[in-house]
């Protein structure tokens, strides 16, 4: 296949992904239910609650709606009383002891807990993979020196891994969030009942347990009413959040575009070419990115704009669907996120002599007045600007001014000869130098952008980690549930 039709094929895939396309191995709500049957007649069982024969008919009559309903086109209701119903017709009348102590509501929490616990991890894992590609590109990028902004205007050098540490610093944070965030949304509302718990001692630790949970949502009111709405929302502003950092980076990568000769592009496998003018290579991707950030954004203040003002005990508040397709956005983003950071191309040389068109090192020049003269920093800061006044008055870039003149400017600013050699002043004139002499705790220097390269993939191994823990002690719950329900089903 042709470039020209690899990039055509990328740019249909953008817009014909649905943005949100489930995210693999999710389950649907009928699943949930199903697991949730599973669970409350196994704790039934073992609390006496129901007798052993009878749990073990409810067992099996579970067993075959949940098989009846893998059947293609079947009807698969989210409703236990639709589920209760055809129970009833394969288990007899007995079969409705397993709502004991349950209500619609709390099975309804419940399942959309699951629900966002899935998504919750399925976006965690899509979240690393930028965060490996920032790592990777800072790699091999530590000695690139590129211009760093403020207030839209070239301000200091930087190096191109340091800035590309910020986000993944970012990145990170947006991990810790999300991992505290599954603290709070892995806990168990099954077993609150409609709001006060029931005259039944039902079990809800072991509830818990037997779904996954590493614990309960302890007060039965909070469990359906009030934290649905913050486990929620709280999802939502992690997800807002880390857009808002994504739609930084791909609008600094975008005013790129804007020079006649960028030091960095993307490659022409994420660009389009345009329809009409035919030496132009539109950033395709770049642009989906930033589109995708602000859709993020956006539905996630749905969400809490779906909750707001709404009393507690309506079901309208309560919904997942805002809050899952709100996730389903951000994994396509964050997989954007790293196809665009992959494919990033750069012109170190190109770069430097971006820096070197400006005054970006003035600030150092201050500092050497200060470190070699003990000159103080503001009257170095002022012979720095008066020197960056003359060099573009007469149209010099930094290196190019003589010997002759920086010795000139400082003379006629303080009336006295500069302090320093001309040598230190063309030093301190140099981004390259500037950037290896930073001495800050993460700073751009070498040493120090090395230590976070490390540091930082020790990091992502850690997140790595945690998802395989986390995944892992679902994996364990769930075979244990199954192992149990199974052998309750067989002793009818």
């Amino acid at each position: 296949m042709s470039r020209i039709c690899r990039a055509a094929a990328f740019i249909a895939a953008l817009f014909l992904v649905p943005a949100a396309a489930a995210a693999q191995g999710e389950h649907d709500d009928f699943h949930h239910l199903g697991q949730i049957n599973k669970a409350s007649i196994v704790m039934l069982t073992e609390a006496g609650l129901v007798p052993e024969s009878l749990g073990g008919t409810i067992a099996g009559g579970i067993a075959q709606v949940i098989a009846e309903q893998e059947e293609p086109g079947s009807r698969r209701s989210s409703d236990y009383l639709v589920f209760e119903e055809r129970l009833v017709e394969v288990a007899g009348r007995g079969a409705s002891r397993l709502h004991t102590g349950r209500s619609r509501q709390d099975i309804g929490s419940t399942f959309r807990r699951l629900a966002l616990r899935a998504a919750l991890l399925a976006t965690y894992e899509s979240l690393l993979a930028p965060r490996d590609a920032l790592l990777a590109l800072a790699e091999r990028h530590t000695g690139t020196i590129i211009p760093g902004y403020t207030h839209g205007v070239q301000a200091q050098p930087t190096s191109l891994a340091h800035y590309l540490l910020a986000f993944a610093a970012a990145l990170e944070r947006d991990a810790q969030r999300l991992e505290e965030a599954y603290a709070r949304v892995n806990l168990s509302p099954l077993g609150a009942a409609a709001l006060g718990t029931s005259g039944f001692p039902i079990d809800r630790n072991r509830l818990a347990s037997l779904l996954g949970f590493h614990g309960v949502l302890e007060n039965s009111y909070d469990a359906n009413h009030v934290s649905s709405v913050d486990s929620k929302t709280e999802l939502a502003s992690a997800l807002a959040i880390s857009a808002i950092a994504v739609g930084q980076f791909s609008e600094d990568v975008q005013i790129q575009y804007h020079d006649p000769a960028p030091w960095l592009l993307l490659d022409r496998s994420l660009t389009g070419i345009s329809s009409i003018m035919p030496q132009k290579r539109n950033p395709i991707a770049l642009e989906r990115l930033r589109q995708i950030a602000s859709t993020v954004v956006g539905d996630a203040q749905t969400v809490f704009l779906t909750a707001h003002n709404t009393s507690t005990g309506m079901i309208d508040y309560r919904g997942a669907d805002q809050i899952l397709e709100t996730a389903d956005k951000a994994r396509e983003m964050y997989g954007l996120y790293a196809a665009v950071v992959g494919g990033l191309q750069v012109d170190p040389e190109r770069s430097l002599a971006e820096v070197d068109a400006d005054y970006a090192t003035m600030t150092e020049v201050a500092d050497t007045l200060l470190r070699h003269a003990d000159i103080p920093f503001r009257e170095g800061h002022h012979y720095a600007s008066e020197l960056t006044e003359y060099g573009r008055a007469h149209g010099k870039r930094p290196k190019e001014l003589s010997a002759e003149e920086l010795l000139h400017v400082y003379e006629e600013t303080y009336g006295e000869p500069l302090p320093v050699s001309v040598d230190r002043i063309r030093e301190a004139l140099d981004p390259e130098q500037m950037v290896a002499g930073r001495r800050g705790l993460g700073g751009p220097q070498p040493a120090e952008t090395g230590r976070m390269l490390r540091e930082g993939g020790e990091r992502l191994d850690a997140g790595r980690g945690w998802l395989e823990a986390a995944r892992g002690a679902l994996l364990e719950a769930e075979s244990a549930l199954e192992a149990s329900f199974t052998a309750l089903a067989g002793a009818k």
